[in-house]
């Protein structure tokens, strides 16, 4: 999948040569609020080693012009559509995914990440509760199949997986960028004028793995596909997400350096299967081999 924030709402790879949409099993849409928003103050992208900080801000035009404009425009003969929803109340989540419903869009992408402003800013990802309550009232505006995007930035991911899900969640996208910030040691200044921002990248590779498998524990058993995402830049990488659980993959920094990265990890994905004699991904997925003492120390 090509992750939210990374290709715009799809149309913007339409003008990369050699690019199909056919790459990628789904497109996830620049995440949307239910008026525009113009984002933060720049800089609002910097370069680190193994990775990007972003603060974007979540520009966009607002629903009612992705989904009266913008969807129109998308086709949906060529791969899925998967809308990312923010908001800073409740009921702002909840009033996005009820006009999504009566769109073409395949499925709902919950960015519980975002700042609760009623509750001074903290957000909703962080916590099981809030997490639960948004899901919640998201499952109850629309029919779509949810998404809950999990935060890094938590106590414990496995018990906000387990009432994402219990709230109505179909899938679980583990992870979300984990917070860092960047200084200009010259003029002591943060580079991001928003002073933090999110990590993305190779760097965060190692945590995201560790939350995939974590939350595999709590999704697996009740066939609630999660989608791995952190780092991935090629077909390795991918193949370690899906050993530690994930169904699928999200595939978003490397875009900006390859944009037909996809395309070489199906490729290196199916060859390891024809070489290990497997037939489908499925038979990979959560495979993880684990030595008795320590499936012991997991128990």
């Amino acid at each position: 999948m090509l992750l939210s924030g990374c290709v715009g709402f799809g149309e913007e790879y339409t003008r990369v040569a050699g690019f199909s949409n056919r790459d990628a099993g789904a497109i996830i849409l620049k995440g949307t609020t239910l008026a525009p928003r113009l984002g933060n103050a720049a800089h609002r992208i910097y370069e680190t080693p193994m990775g990007m900080l972003n603060a974007i801000g979540l520009q966009n035009p607002g629903t009612d012009r992705v989904v009266q404009e913008i969807l129109p425009s998308l086709d949906f003969t060529e791969t899925r559509f998967i809308a990312n929803v923010c908001g800073s109340t409740i009921e702002e989540y909840a009033e996005v995914c009820r006009r999504f419903d009566d769109s073409a869009i395949d499925a709902i992408e919950i960015n519980i990440s975002c700042p609760n402003v009623k509750e001074g800013g903290v957000s909703f990802g962080n916590y099981p509760d809030a997490s639960a309550e948004v899901v919640a009232a998201c499952r109850a505006a629309t029919s779509k199949p949810i998404i809950a995007k999990l935060s890094p930035n938590q106590t414990d991911i496995q018990e906000n997986a387990r009432r994402c899900i219990e709230a109505g969640a179909d899938a679980l996208a583990v992870i979300n960028t984990v917070m860092g910030m960047a200084i200009d040691a010259e003029s002591r200044q943060p580079i991001i004028a928003n002073i933090q921002g999110g990590l993305s990248g190779p760097a965060i590779k190692p945590i995201a793995l560790l939350k995939v498998k974590q939350a595999y524990e709590v999704a697996g058993p009740l066939n609630i596909p999660i989608i791995g995402q952190g780092g991935i830049c090629n077909a390795t990488d991918a193949l370690e997400f899906i050993i530690a659980g994930a169904s699928t993959v999200g595939v978003g920094t490397a875009l900006f350096y390859d944009p037909l990265v996809c395309r070489s990890i199906n490729a290196g994905i199916s060859d390891y299967l024809r070489r290990h004699d497997m037939d489908r991904v499925a038979d990979l997925v959560g495979s993880l081999r684990l030595g008795d003492e320590e499936v012991a120390a997991c128990g």
